[in-house]
């Protein structure tokens, strides 16, 4: 018999994606893939993936912010993270696979990372930071089991992330994508669910 600490280990969900349902009754989440940055006993945090935000320009964030962009800033894509606090941006990046964590600086996977500090900003502003980046304002927020509850519910399929879901611009095929590579045929759900 396992301990509920190793259960716990094997059901955390940090670094998998979640896949929306057809069945998905929150509009927020139709056919959305959401990365989930943090999974615990407390609940969950995750960003969506495929929500891009054309209107919002990342060099007018950083004037917002009052970062001098100079001429080799790098303008990374916007995107809806998620309903809950809007305002506040999230970068998802890679790193490396080794080394620690500074600050502000939230490790999901060997070589996948948050960061909410805005060092790496400035670093973007300036042409520096990480090779791939995306902003990402707001996010998906579960408490404690409420996840759990919604999976149960066939609310969410969960898989494992890919590059190109995190970082892929082709945001229109990022749920079909999701569902292919958990063997899926996207075109076989049905948004009704079977009762006996």
């Amino acid at each position: 018999m396992s301990s509920s600490r190793e259960q716990s280990e094997s059901e955390n969900l940090t670094g998998k994606v979640l896949i929306a349902m057809p069945g998905m009754s929150d509009p927020r989440f139709q056919r959305s893939v959401v990365l989930i940055c943090a999974h615990s006993d407390d609940g969950a945090m995750g960003l969506v993936l495929n929500r891009p935000l054309p209107e919002i320009d990342f060099g007018d964030l950083l004037e917002q912010l009052e970062i001098e962009a100079d001429n080799g800033a790098r303008l990374i894509e916007v995107r809806f993270g998620g309903p809950v606090e809007p305002g506040r941006g999230f970068v998802l990046h890679n790193v490396p696979e080794h080394g620690s964590d500074p600050e502000g600086r939230l490790r999901i996977g060997q070589d996948l990372a948050m960061t909410t500090t805005r060092d790496i900003l400035e670093d973007l502003a300036h042409g520096g930071g990480p090779e791939s980046a995306v902003l990402v304002l707001g996010y998906a927020g579960w408490g404690p089991g409420q996840l759990e509850d919604e999976m149960l519910q066939n609310g969410w399929l969960v898989g494992d992330s890919a590059e190109e879901l995190v970082f892929g611009g082709d945001h229109d095929v990022k749920w079909q994508t999701a569902l292919r590579a958990q063997g899926i045929d996207p075109s076989l759900l049905s948004a009704a669910a079977g009762r006996a």
